[in-house]
């Protein structure tokens, strides 16, 4: 380096120094004053200043959680032991056991039967007449193959007997009540009777057709010994393919009627039960 670009170099620098020191200089140190500090620490630790410098949202629920926390430690049973849990318990059963008790006068008003303080009717029966309800009764278990039980079912038919009906109108109104019943397996020649759109049946796969739109999965006969109805089963219902000849339960099929002939078809809700593969 020459001598003349030397003192160049040296120029410069010493011009750059002198501006740095002088912007520093001119630049004044910010602090806080005496009263600032004073008011910045109470701000920060005394408790009646709690909360300021906050939004209104933070400041409300700063006020509901100091709230809540006065509420707990006023609360007369705050100690280790409370029963406080225990309490509340046994106010609630005694609410809902006054509740079921305004329910059951209710209902005694509409039905004389449902009385709790009602008697079983069977009691009041002679011992033959209770053996024909216990057969009546185990009749219509085995005939309409319901989930009642055949306790349920005598009980029921004690009940028509004792308001007025001989034993034939009772059984009538109890097997008609039963398949009607949802859930239970209807017999096919009585689907027309039964008045509710969604039935359950069950019977043999006697004959299957080749279906004529893509929207049908299968199509054909299903047959017990009281009838036979016609069945469809919609692609979009994804259900269980069934076979010729095969026992199948349909549950939750919807009844459908044409030309005065009623029939079912497999829906999304409906479900196949297949016994005899059950069973092996």
């Amino acid at each position: 380096m020459s001598i003349e670009n030397a003192l160049r170099y040296e120029d410069s620098h010493d011009e750059q120094a002198v501006e740095e020191a002088v912007s520093v200089e001119e630049t004044p140190e910010l602090r806080r004053s005496v009263e600032q500090e004073i008011q910045g620490n109470v701000d920060t630790n005394h408790y009646e200043a709690a909360g300021r410098g906050l939004t209104l949202e933070a400041e409300e629920r700063l006020a509901a959680r100091d709230w809540e926390i006065s509420r707990t430690r006023n609360r007369w049973d705050y100690r280790a032991d409370s029963d406080r849990e225990a309490r509340t318990r046994a106010d609630v059963e005694r609410t809902n056991e006054a509740r079921r008790r305004r329910f059951a006068k209710r209902a005694a008003s509409v039905d004389p039967w449902a009385g709790a303080a009602k008697d079983d009717p069977r009691s009041d029966l002679s011992r033959d007449e209770l053996a024909t309800v216990n057969r009546q009764a185990k009749r219509i278990h085995d005939r309409v193959r319901t989930g009642t039980t055949t306790a349920a079912l005598s009980k029921r038919l004690a009940r028509r007997l004792a308001d007025g009906a001989d034993i034939l109108e009772a059984s009538v109104s109890v097997t008609e009540a039963e398949w009607n019943a949802p859930g239970t397996v209807v017999p096919i020649g009585a689907l027309g009777d039964v008045n509710r759109s969604e039935v359950c049946l069950e019977g043999h796969v006697t004959v299957l057709w080749e279906p004529t739109s893509p929207a049908i999965s299968q199509v054909g006969l299903i047959e017990d010994e009281t009838g036979r109805t016609k069945f469809t089963s919609w692609a979009k219902s994804d259900m269980k393919m069934v076979r010729e000849g095969e026992w199948v339960r349909l549950r939750g099929v919807e009844k459908s009627w044409y030309e005065g002939r009623v029939s079912v078809a497999l829906t999304g809700w409906s479900r196949i039960e297949f016994p005899e593969r059950e069973r092996l």
